[in-house]
């Protein structure tokens, strides 16, 4: 009885260390970035509005520059916020007293994008997908989403 619970033991070790099945191979993330630009532009065009875009291929528009301090990509800041789609859906939302939180412990379109105001500060950052939330989707995000956030700076704390 020995010998056969050492076999089936030896056989079940053998088997499960030469799996012979292909793996699935891994599909590399959709690179969303000309269709995110050109999403972008046709809205800024729509709606006749005048955007700066970064090398990173952000956007924003500063609609009041803010008098007060200018926070760092690793600032703790208080924000007021508006996401919503280019069509205009909101997905989110913070209160008029804003939100604090760390600038590298966002999104990278926040880390990048915030910096360009000061305290008192506001106005739009059109985030294309790659410094969002990518190929990935999250509960209310579709994956490839251009996020547009309307901003205002309270504090950087």
């Amino acid at each position: 009885m020995k010998k056969l619970l050492a076999a089936v033991f030896t056989l079940t070790l053998f088997i499960s260390c030469n799996n012979t099945e292909k793996e699935t191979p891994v599909t590399p993330p959709k690179d969303y970035t000309a269709e995110n630009d050109k999403e972008i532009t046709d809205y800024l065009t729509k709606n006749n509005l005048t955007a700066t875009k970064t090398e990173s291929g952000l956007y924003y528009i500063i609609n009041e520059p803010g008098d007060g301090a200018k926070p760092t990509a690793t600032s703790n800041v208080t924000v007021a916020y508006k996401g919503y789609f280019t069509d205009g859906k909101v997905f989110d939302q913070s209160k008029d007293a804003g939100i604090s939180f760390g600038l590298n412990q966002v999104i990278k379109g926040w880390t990048e994008g915030i910096p360009y105001f000061k305290e008192g500060g506001s106005g739009v950052i059109l985030i294309p997908a790659h410094l969002g939330y990518g190929s990935a989707s999250i509960p209310g995000i579709p994956a490839g989403s251009v996020l547009l956030f309307d901003v205002k700076l309270i504090k950087v704390n």
